[in-house]
């Protein structure tokens, strides 16, 4: 891959996570603004932040390879152009069917963006250091983009100009949007594709179902009673992904080319970090979005306090993620077993100094406690999984990581989010935000201590050799 400067292209292909990281924390700051304008359900809004989820997972091992098959620079383009254009959709909504529909093709885009971004990070940085530090980048990233969605959530969402505030949290995204696609454009050249080598649409086609069934279930299975079409499609993605399963095998006995490569499950580390992946995404979703209803309906602070209180959360989450991209290599995984550690003292804090009444130094502190820790681990969570993946499965890799991070996310919000909310409308706890806030919490450091025992059962560090898939068959 040709380029001007690496480290310049990065800054392109962080633009990704730029703008998908602010669509989650300005959707999380303004959504009770947006429940009241649009006279939406407690379901509605949970299918605002679900929808744009299922989007994305269902199509993230698709996008991954679709890098691999028409060039990464050319996926990267139409992926952040097509989330450009959704973004903007979004703000038009009258409803909350049609916002609903609309975040769930910005979904399915950002699918195809961000995983080229990981994938490209992979591509451009292939000596171990040099990665640490880029992905300690993406961290940085990360908190610089939580800044600017938690200020401009709890802002706009307040805020009226010509058209009504919460709308343009999605209007945001159109200047960053027609930036990046200038600078992908001019600076950016083509990855190499795979020639001669068919996609592998019968698996795209079984896996997009066979998620969209378990994630929709899982999401609104709960707010509708657990009707009968939640265990019918439940069963409906279990055949389906058994089905993909076994496509996938026999593609690669018949020595012919699979969405995804099975072989790469034969990699511990890959398997483990996985599993990571999905109990720490799990309650790190959840846990934005149940705090910032808890701060704002439960307390009755506005949106705009609400952002503010994130920010040292984000600025901590900056920092500790720089210092550990420098650390990692030299320490390997006892730096993420370190902000686990914060992350659960954190959580037991809150658990027993957050009340009925706001104290904004306690909550800002015990929140910025939070984002120190997570610093720690969610940035290298990546190189957990992709550390010792070749170039040549990077698109394949990255799409696998990506899809279990926002399958997490969407069970988060199913699961944490569906015990919040359930304790908000059982009559003995009605509207008793705190409690629904520590019973969530006891169950993230559930998650937890899961994720550390996972991380247990890995290399005390990580090095730079790569696997050859084909040694382990």
């Amino acid at each position: 891959m040709k380029i001007v400067n690496k480290w310049f292209a990065l800054c392109v292909v962080l633009t990704a996570p730029l703008l998908y990281v602010i669509d989650i924390f300005i959707i999380n700051i303004a959504i009770p603004t947006i429940k009241t304008n649009l006279h939406a359900t407690d379901g509605e809004i949970q299918l605002v932040i679900a929808s744009y989820l299922l989007g994305s997972a269902c199509f993230l091992v698709t996008g991954g390879r679709a890098g691999d098959f028409l060039g990464k620079k050319r996926v990267f383009f139409w992926g952040m152009l097509a989330f450009t254009v959704t973004s903007c959709i979004c703000g038009l909504c009258q409803n909350a069917t049609q916002l609903n529909v609309a975040r769930f093709f910005q979904g399915v885009s950002s699918a195809f963006m961000v995983t080229q971004s990981i994938a490209l990070i992979q591509v451009l940085f292939t000596e171990s250091k040099e990665r640490a530090v880029a992905i300690g980048w993406y961290g940085i990233t990360l908190s610089i983009a939580a800044i600017i969605g938690q200020v401009l959530g709890g802002y706009l969402a307040e805020t009226h100009f010509v058209i009504e505030g919460w709308r343009l949290i999605f209007f945001i995204n159109l200047p960053v949007g027609i930036f990046s696609l200038l600078a992908i454009h001019f600076y950016l050249t083509e990855t190499p594709t795979l020639e001669k080598v068919k996609f592998d649409y019968q698996g795209a086609l079984y896996l997009t179902i066979g998620l969209a069934c378990i994630i929709y279930a899982l999401t609104e299975g709960r707010d509708n009673g657990f009707p009968w079409w939640f265990y019918t499609l439940t069963f409906l993605s279990i055949v389906f992904l058994a089905s993909f399963i076994v496509i996938q095998q026999r593609k690669l006995k018949r020595k012919q080319d699979p969405l995804i490569d099975i072989s790469l499950f034969k990699l511990k580390d890959f398997k483990i970090g996985l599993f990571a992946v999905l109990f720490h995404f799990m309650l790190h979703t959840a846990y934005l979005l149940i705090v910032a209803v808890y701060l704002q309906s439960g307390l009755g602070i506005s949106a705009l306090a609400c952002g503010m209180y994130f920010i040292p959360h984000a600025i901590l989450f900056m920092i500790s993620s720089v210092f550990a991209g420098k650390l990692l290599p030299r320490y390997g995984k006892r730096i993420l077993q370190l902000g686990l550690s914060i992350i659960l003292v954190s959580f037991v804090l809150q658990m027993i100094f957050f009340s009925h009444r706001d104290i904004p130094f306690i909550s800002m502190l015990l929140i910025g406690l939070y984002g120190l820790g997570n610093g720690l681990v969610l940035p290298f969570l990546l190189n957990v999984v992709l550390d010792h993946i070749e170039e040549k499965d990077a698109g394949a890799a990255s799409g696998i990581f990506s899809t279990f991070q926002q399958t997490a996310s969407a069970l988060g919000i199913s699961i944490i989010g569906g015990i919040f909310y359930s304790i908000l409308e059982h009559e003995y706890f009605k509207n008793n935000y705190l409690f629904a806030l520590q019973a969530g919490l006891s169950v993230g450091i559930f998650f937890l201590i899961i994720v550390w025992c996972m991380l247990s059962k890995l290399p005390y560090s990580y090095k730079p050799e790569k696997v050859d898939l084909h040694q382990l068959d």
